[in-house]
């Protein structure tokens, strides 16, 4: 699964640092995630941080995008990997 965030976002910035891969953004109106970046917090918590520090509850399952532990691993080791380069 992606995660979302909702209109009922409240700008703020709580959400931004907390994400470790960078997929959270100042939208035009709200904070977006960008989904090819998100892994729902997976190979770098148990949780994601987000929802954690969210005091709205404004961050939730994207409905209309279903992904699996195993496709978030994988992405995980491909932005590890890609970090990896950019910084070698």
């Amino acid at each position: 699964m992606a995660l979302i965030i909702t209109d009922e976002c409240i700008n703020c910035d709580v959400c931004e640092p907390e994400c470790p891969n960078d997929a959270i953004y100042q939208g035009e109106e709200i904070y977006e995630i960008e989904p090819h970046h998100c892994t729902e917090c997976v190979g770098h918590f148990e949780t994601p941080q987000c929802v954690e520090v969210c005091p709205v509850e404004c961050i939730i399952v994207d409905p209309e995008r279903t992904e699996s532990e195993e496709l978030l691993l994988t992405r995980y080791h491909m932005l590890m990997a890609n970090k990896g380069t950019a910084n070698g």
